[in-house]
């Protein structure tokens, strides 16, 4: 009878991520990732060179399928408003796995420079792309301000939506009763409105 493939690799990825949260990637012990996932120090580097190889690999466990899935909500299938709203809405719908290696990234990105390199070339052959070419796409055509630079309107698109949607998922457990927070469709329809439409009330001769 054939021997059922091991899920050690997983075993210490799942650890691996709780730990980095808790501790940083440079606070965490090996030892402790170890023990965490039942394995051996020895273990980790047969699957993972190093800690940075292993902080790497947690991040990719889940950016890949949500860089599929951000790519899928941009597909050109739709009017450049619906696609950006189901931009909104992937990212608002954030896994708690996913959840938890977009902490890590935001802070390894903030206190390690050679990790912060290495997210930054993974991104700049992830998710990037997608939003800078939707961004290019829609000032070619006039719905975006053909006049902004680019990346000023990346920025902009990932700060009107993506931001704050990841803002609502980190403030959801400590809202006091009897504050609402959108629901993510919700949050996405009304950050991709002020994407579009802008904040500032419509006066009757603007309508």
């Amino acid at each position: 009878m054939a021997r059922p493939k091991s899920d050690i690799d997983r075993r210490i990825l799942r650890a691996a991520a709780k730990r980095f949260l808790l501790e940083g990637v440079d606070g965490a012990s090996l030892r402790d990732i170890a023990r965490d996932a039942k394995t051996s120090v020895g273990m980790i580097h047969y699957w993972f060179p190093n800690k940075d190889a292993l902080f790497m690999a947690v991040v990719e466990q889940h950016y890949a399928a949500l860089v599929a899935d951000l790519a899928a909500a941009l597909a050109p299938d739709v009017p450049l408003e619906q696609r950006i709203r189901r931009l909104y809405a992937r990212v608002a719908q954030l896994s708690d796995d996913e959840f938890t290696i977009v902490r890590i990234v935001l802070r390894e990105a903030m206190i390690s420079g050679p990790r912060l390199k290495k997210i930054s070339k993974r991104f700049l052959d992830g998710h990037i792309p997608l939003v800078i070419s939707t961004v290019v796409e829609g000032m070619a055509t006039g719905v975006f301000d053909p006049e902004l630079p680019p990346m000023v309107a990346a920025i902009s698109l990932a700060a009107l939506g993506i931001v704050p949607a990841v803002m609502l998922r980190r403030l959801a457990p400590v809202i006091p009763p009897g504050i609402e927070l959108p629901t993510p469709e919700n949050a996405a329809a009304q950050f991709t409105s002020v994407l579009f439409h802008g904040i500032a009330k419509k006066t009757a001769k603007a309508r």
